[in-house]
């Protein structure tokens, strides 16, 4: 702890401390705030100079990979600046990258990275099956320490310390991790367990056994038995499924989640855009509390919630990933434009690219963005590159869906939204075409039609294309198809993917999801 104190006065640390021991305390709260100080005065370094650091990184990595497989391959040697870095390394998904990974699976050294990975992040693809993203121990850092600073840098902003001296709950995968050709492998959330420090896993839950249960639903039942009477204080997961515990709490209880942990302020969450489930997941709280959104990835912990006051996540520059941008337009052309952090602009949708000291090279992790501040560099996330409706070449994406469905909500207040999610329909029984909208409420609208209509003026003023198809009797309004209670849920576990870090794409651009939630339709 020593080197988190250096340049703080020790008259000034010595009369702190005596006034927070006074003050009773913990132990975690007496060091959160010099720590949280040392947090702000290093992101401040890096916020300062982005493109110093973006290149040294970028000079690093390839320097360190110039003798693998993969440096020999792209000629890592000559690389001297991006210019020549975007010459010589082309963009990749997965499945172009795979042929490196699986040798590297198989046991094989100095594939994309120096040695072997310490793990294999193992998670599921949707055209690729299972994937496998490794982890190497330069890389690990990024994705604990990430995490930690968001918590620290929100503590200093409200001086929230004693959130540090209760229970904190992660809803996770399983830590149980396998074992293949020597190297580990789990689900991200599992393998960032391992690396929990002693002094936060002390008031960490739920219990490692609990955590270690495979079947959701069964591990949420006991993760509310073994939580139901503690000092519960920060709460961390992907928001339906942090619903999905204070459901089954109220049930067990009768109580609100504030009546139930009465400390409990603050909601970590990352994965998904957290406005749709916002309204219910209050609710039953009983009240509104602060929150913390992140960016994390399987590829790496790209941005966090660095202020409660500024709109966007700090894009994190200094971590070990540099990072290139495509404009989401040109994406699937043979020559789009491939960008640094130097030549963007706010408010143009990018593709996300990442080079990394996983060894990722022009890696696309599907996910798209848009920068709404440059200093600091503060992004949003607006989807995913594969996640949209062009049907009829209207090109919607998962932020106008989103936006559509918060505004409207704005205009009907009665309602609580679940889940939900979109897809075309081409050929209707009857009727033009149009856009269909599976949603699970919680409570539904009191006039369907004026929140059909504000939902689908929203999207035409939000997407010009599918206004043009809507005013050229092309389309016709959206139509909504109102789901059982549990849809979700059911769905989910009915393709194995209830609970951990899975989420309901929230567009489709066929009827493969439209057409198994038909069953579950409301009469």
């Amino acid at each position: 702890m020593i080197a988190i104190f250096n340049g703080v006065g020790f008259s000034f640390m010595a009369a702190y401390f005596c006034d927070l021991l006074w003050l009773k305390m913990g132990i975690r709260s007496v060091f959160g705030r010099p720590f949280s100080l040392y947090i702000r005065q290093q992101n401040k370094k890096w916020t300062l100079e982005p493109f110093g650091f973006q290149d040294n990184i970028l000079k690093s990595i390839v320097s360190r990979a110039a003798d693998t497989v993969f440096g020999k391959d792209h000629d890592f040697h000559s690389i001297k600046n991006y210019d020549d870095f975007r010459l010589k390394v082309p963009i990749r998904d997965y499945e172009t990258l795979k042929p490196y990974i699986n040798r590297a699976v198989d046991g094989e050294n100095d594939i994309l990275w120096p040695g072997q990975p310490a793990y294999f992040c193992k998670t599921s693809g949707t055209t690729s099956g299972t994937k496998y993203i490794p982890l190497t121990k330069e890389s690990i850092p990024n994705h604990f320490n990430s995490a930690r600073n968001a918590l620290f840098l929100y503590l200093l902003e409200t001086g929230n310390y004693r959130i540090l001296d209760g229970k904190l709950i992660f809803l996770s995968g399983s830590p149980v991790l396998e074992e293949k050709n020597g190297i580990k492998i789990g689900r991200l959330s599992g393998i960032v367990n391992h690396h929990i420090p002693a002094w936060l896993r002390s008031n960490q839950m739920p219990s490692y056994e609990t955590n270690s249960i495979d079947d959701w639903e069964q591990k949420v039942d006991q993760i509310v038995a073994e939580t139901i009477d503690k000092d519960m204080r920060l709460i961390s997961g992907i928001p339906p499924w942090v619903q999905m515990y204070f459901d089954r709490l109220k049930a067990k209880s009768g109580k609100k989640i504030k009546d139930l942990f009465p400390n409990f302020s603050l909601f970590m969450y990352g994965g998904v855009n957290f406005e749709p489930y916002r309204v219910r997941l209050f609710e039953s709280i009983g009240t509104e509390i602060d929150s913390i959104e992140t960016y994390p990835a399987s590829e790496g912990f790209i941005a966090y919630q660095d202020t409660q006051t500024d709109e966007g996540l700090l894009l994190l520059l200094d971590s070990g990933i540099f990072f290139e941008f495509i404009p989401a337009d040109e994406y699937f052309l043979d020559n789009p434009t491939r960008l640094n952090i130097e030549e963007v602009e706010t408010g143009i949708n990018y593709v996300l690219i990442i080079n990394s000291n996983a060894g990722l090279w022009g890696y696309s992790i599907g996910d798209t963005i848009k920068f709404v501040s440059k200093n600091p560099y503060r992004i949003v996330v607006t989807g995913r590159i594969i996640h949209f409706i062009s049907a009829f070449g209207e090109h919607v994406i998962t932020e106008e869906v989103e936006k559509a469905m918060k505004i409207t909500m704005e205009n009907h207040h009665e309602v609580e939204l679940i889940e939900f999610t979109v897809a075309p329909n081409v050929t209707p029984e009857e009727g033009l075409p149009h856009h269909e909208w599976y949603i699970e409420f919680a409570n539904p609208p009191d006039n369907w039609n004026d929140f059909i209509k504000t939902l689908d003026q929203t999207l035409c003023d939000s997407n010009s294309y599918y206004n043009d198809l809507i005013t050229g009797n092309i389309l016709s309004q959206l139509k909504i198809v109102e789901v059982r209670r549990n849809t979700f849920i059911n769905y989910m576990k009915s393709i194995g993917k209830l609970g951990g870090q899975n989420k309901v794409p929230r567009l489709s651009n066929d009827r493969k999801i439209a057409e198994k939630l038909q069953t579950y339709r409301k009469t």
